[in-house]
Parts: C-alpha cells; sequence; structure tokens
C-alpha cells in the first residue's frame, strides 16, 4: 500500500503590517529642527550688522548680566568693557574696522587715535579741500558719512558715553551775518551726532555737545592749518563704582547713656 503523506493548506490572512513603532517622530523631528537652523542663518545673512551683532551677544550672555551686547572687541567670546587697562585693544579694533571703509589708503594720514586720561580720543583732521565735511557747511561729505558710521556701529556696543567736539582753524567764517565759527564748530559736532545715532549709537550715550571755534587750535603755531578743522571724539572711560559709606554701629538701646549710671536692679 502506498504512503500516503497529509496534505497541509497555510491560509495567510490578509491586512496591514505590523507596528513599525515611534522611530520615524524622531527623525521627522531632527528634520524640522534642521530647517529651522537653516531659516535662522538664512534670516542672519541677510540682517543688519548691529542685529547679527545683537543675536550673537545673545548666545555669549543669555542672562544679560554684561553691559555689552554682542561684542567682538574683547575676542574668544567675551564681553569687553572699556577700561585703562584695555584701551588699546579699543584702539586697535577700530583702527581694524576703518580699515574696511572705502578709500581708507586716502583717508588714512587724517585719521589719528590717542589713548588720553580722559578716554580714547579720535581725530578726524580736515584737509585743505575738505575731507569729512563739505567746505564751509556743516553737512558731513561722503566719506564724512561712511566713517562717522563706521565708529557708530561699534563705539554703540559699549556701555561707555561719547563726546564730541567740533574744532575750526582762525580764518573767520566768511559768510556775512551772525553765523561765525563758534556756530559752525558746534554744528558740525551735532551733525556727526546725529549721523552716528542713526546708525548705532545710543540717544543716551552722547554725554556733551562741545563747539570750540578756533579756541583749541591742534597746532597753535600755524592757525590757519586745515588739521585745526577736526571733529573729535572722545570714548570716556567708565566711572568706577560708587562704595557705600559704611554705617557706624549702633548703639544697644540697653546701654546707659553717658553721664548716667545704672541703676542697682530692686529686689
Amino acid at each position: 500500500m502506498a504512503d500516503t503523506r497529509p496534505i497541509i493548506v497555510i491560509k495567510k490572512k490578509g491586512g496591514h503590517g505590523g507596528h513599525h513603532g515611534g522611530a520615524w517622530k524622531v527623525a521627522y523631528a531632527d528634520f524640522v529642527t534642521a530647517m529651522m537652523a537653516l531659516f535662522i542663518v538664512l534670516w542672519l545673512l541677510n540682517s543688519s550688522k548691529q542685529v547679527q551683532e545683537a543675536v550673537g551677544g545673545y548666545f555669549k550672555d543669555p542672562t544679560g548680566s554684561s553691559k555689552k551686547v554682542g561684542s567682538n572687541m574683547a575676542g574668544a567670546g567675551e564681553n569687553f568693557i572699556l577700561t585703562k587697562d584695555n584701551m588699546p585693544k579699543l584702539k586697535e579694533q577700530l583702527q581694524k574696522t576703518l580699515r574696511q571703509v572705502t578709500n581708507f589708503d586716502k583717508l588714512k594720514n587724517q585719521i589719528e587715535m590717542t589713548v588720553t586720561a580722559e578716554g580714547l580720543r579720535i581725530e578726524l583732521l580736515e584737509s585743505a579741500t575738505g575731507t569729512f565735511f563739505e567746505s564751509g557747511s556743516a553737512h558731513p561729505s561722503t566719506a564724512g558719512q561712511d566713517l562717522l558710521t563706521a565708529l557708530a556701529e561699534e563705539l554703540g556696543q559699549l556701555p561707555n558715553r561719547v563726546t564730541i567736539e567740533g574744532h575750526t582753524d582762525a580764518k573767520p567764517y566768511s559768510n556775512e551775518g551772525d553765523y561765525s565759527n563758534w556756530e559752525l564748530s558746534s554744528d558740525r559736532a551735532n551733525a556727526a551726532r546725529r549721523l552716528m545715532q542713526q546708525h548705532g549709537l545710543r540717544a543716551d550715550q552722547v554725554s556733551q555737545i562741545r563747539g570750540y571755534a578756533d579756541q583749541k587750535l591742534r597746532t597753535p603755531t600755524d592757525p590757519l592749518e586745515p588739521a585745526n578743522r577736526r571733529i573729535t571724539l572722545i570714548v570716556q572711560y567708565l566711572a568706577p563704582p560708587e562704595e557705600e559709606p559704611l554705617e557706624p554701629e549702633k548703639e544697644s538701646s540697653n546701654k546707659p547713656s553717658a553721664g548716667h549710671a545704672e541703676e542697682p536692679e530692686k529686689k
């Protein structure tokens, strides 16, 4: 008799596959995060320099404990506060910034920076043809606007206050009327202030506007020297914090006053 084997029929059930888990959610979240970071970077690349520095300052100092936001002056991600010790560092940083200004090679002999007892003195010296202001006018030239804008973007990041001075040479102002070298020097200092406050200098950062006319000549031996006509910016040192006076120790109320003997306790 032939050997017969049982026939086994396997029926497959239709339907969906098994559960895939939640791994796809993690991958999707990573993708969304990467896209968000990309859009933030693209936005920053098209933002102004001031916005970029402010955002950078937040990541350097998220708690906002520093007085300076978004500075690149100290290097290595440190926050920069101008004191007598690091004033040369500011001078070096500003010189580096000004080298990027258009036609700086033609202007470099008209810009001088000196560390003084009052702070960093930045002098913009006029030439015979007028470098930073139109001749006899308080309107900044294109070169003056570019230079003042670059300085404002850097100085506006500091907590230090700024004084702006205007100076003329000894040649009397040619126009008739009451307008003189006094008005011209003051108007030029004010024009520099307005321009700088439009490009980064804070409204409360300018402490004084001074117009000296020809009373503080840079070259007293040559009163008509064009370099006597100048705008001076003084970046002041931060005032040291005032120490609170120590309060005298209060005498105990139980202590007898002078000249009065303490009465013996009655029993």
